[in-house]
């Protein structure tokens, strides 16, 4: 289904008429997504004139950023936004088209640096199915807190977006949506987006301090010091840092008054102890029945040099605790044990039998030697139910994680006790926002980590939108903050 919309039923109850016909030849006038449907917008702004600029590989141009060492503004905008990933240029984009004064400060040489290698270059972009289920969130209200964003930004807003940048995409297992274009693409619309209703966008541009004022926030870089109204904080996560993945955030939550739940290191691989004989099957990748705990899923594992990978040991690492055992099903649609209980089988070895489903290394590996090759009729009850144990319920205690260079997201962060689940506003200090990875919300693999990027950073860019409509940043003296019941 390369370079069409989805045909599956449920991609296209998401998906209106319009919204497939925008995978025919793209036209060369892109119109700016909305993503309130039917809400009017505020004509936009030209876009500033940020002086001498420099390249930006994502947008033909070259207006689109400019560097870090370029002198800072002297005005007080509306908004501040620290970091330029997808939760970042997000809320950017949509502050900027409602009319507000936007800076958005990136440390690295680009925007969405870790946006354009997601999904091997392709970007998983959100998946059809989206629940507060899907997401790890240590908080005392637990992943109840993601329910307010997901709601307010859904999968078919994204899509709707993505369609009217004429990005085609296409549907994987499990609901997952792919680019079958470069997810540079998508980067380079946000970013045009961003440009085309004034936001500024500032590269090269490390945080060395932020100072509270009276009227807002002073944020001091390396290239001067920029004044904001409010802040929002989407620094992300020290996972992956090969793409720009820092700790840099948690510190500068902290200095601001918040608490930060210790990074653990999320959808990456599980290694195993030195003595698994699991650790002789390099290469092999096989469908398999994943549990931990009460948890399952049905995916695909890869055998490593080190230990398990592929989707289902990586979704299992969003909820693997140390010392955890997983239990593992290599033949989750074959009743093994009827198979052995076959009297057309009696003649054979469980080891001959088995290597008809799975590869002999892996037999070799799970069946006990002491019946791997004698006649299945010459078997115990007990032995038999042991065979069936070894191959649907074998158990694996991991030793630790491949660690957060291989991570592709990352647990713990911000407390999410400590912001508002509606709005990302935080609790602690006025006219503060905090969003995406950089709060304590984990997704499983399948764009659910993207999909949290754009629904918080949509969730800080109404609130901000919101705010202003009304003449004030925070809410009145008096006012309480939304809350919600669990």
């Amino acid at each position: 289904m390369h370079n069409k919309a989805p045909q599956n039923s449920a991609a296209r109850k998401i998906l209106s008429n319009p919204a497939r016909q925008a995978f025919a030849q793209a036209q060369p006038n892109r119109a700016t997504p909305q993503a309130d449907c039917g809400k009017d917008k505020p004509a936009a702004r030209k876009t500033a004139n940020c002086g001498k600029t420099a390249p930006f590989d994502g947008s033909p141009d070259g207006r689109s950023v400019q560097r870090g060492n370029a002198s800072a503004a002297h005005e007080t905008v509306d908004v501040l936004i620290l970091g330029a990933g997808a939760a970042g240029l997000m809320c950017a984009r949509e502050a900027a088209a409602n009319g507000m004064r936007v800076v958005l400060l990136e440390r690295g040489p680009a925007p969405g640096r870790k946006l354009a290698v997601s999904g091997g270059g392709k970007a998983n972009f959100t998946n059809l199915s989206v629940a507060p289920r899907d997401y790890r969130c240590d908080g005392s209200r637990g992943n109840a807190f993601c329910a307010p964003a997901l709601k307010a930004f859904t999968p078919e807003h994204m899509l709707r977006m993505v369609q009217a940048w004429n990005l085609p995409f296409e549907e994987r297992s499990h609901g997952q949506l792919f680019l079958t274009v470069a997810a540079q693409r998508l980067v380079r619309a946000l970013v045009d987006d961003c440009r085309n209703h004034g936001c500024h966008i500032v590269c090269g541009s490390a945080v060395t301090g932020v100072q509270t004022m009276p009227d807002g926030f002073a944020v001091q870089t390396e290239g001067g010091q920029w004044r904001g109204k409010a802040l929002v904080l989407a620094l992300g996560s020290p996972a992956w840092p090969q793409a720009g993945g820092s700790g840099a955030g948690y510190r500068l939550a902290a200095d601001l008054g918040h608490s930060v739940i210790p990074p653990r290191p999320v959808l990456t691989p599980l290694r195993l102890n030195a003595d698994s004989p699991l650790l002789d099957l390099t290469g092999i990748s096989l469908p398999v029945r994943l549990e931990l705990g009460e948890r399952q899923w049905q995916d695909d594992l890869l055998f490593t040099h080190d230990g398990l990978s592929g989707p289902a040991a990586l979704k299992a690492s969003l909820y693997w605790d140390q010392g955890t055992t997983l239990k593992l099903n290599f033949l989750p649609s074959i009743d093994v044990a009827a198979l052995l209980d076959a009297p057309q089988t009696g003649k054979q070895t469980p080891r001959a039998l088995m290597a008809r489903h799975l590869p002999q290394r892996l037999v070799d590996a799970l069946l006990p030697q002491e019946w791997a090759r004698r006649k299945t009729a010459e078997l115990s009850r007990a032995a038999r139910l042991a065979i069936v144990e070894a191959v649907q319920r074998h158990s694996v205690t991991p030793a630790a994680t491949a660690g957060l260079k291989k991570a592709e997201a990352c647990s713990g962060g911000v407390n999410t006790d400590e912001v508002d689940p509606k709005t990302m506003r935080s609790r602690v200090r006025q006219d503060l926002f905090v969003v995406g990875e950089l709060l304590d919300v984990a997704g499983l693999l399948g764009g659910y980590n993207l999909h949290w990027a754009w629904a918080s950073g949509m969730a800080a860019a109404r609130e901000l939108v919101k705010c202003r409509h009304a003449g004030r940043t925070t809410p009145q003296a008096g006012q309480q903050a939304d809350t919600y019941p669990d």
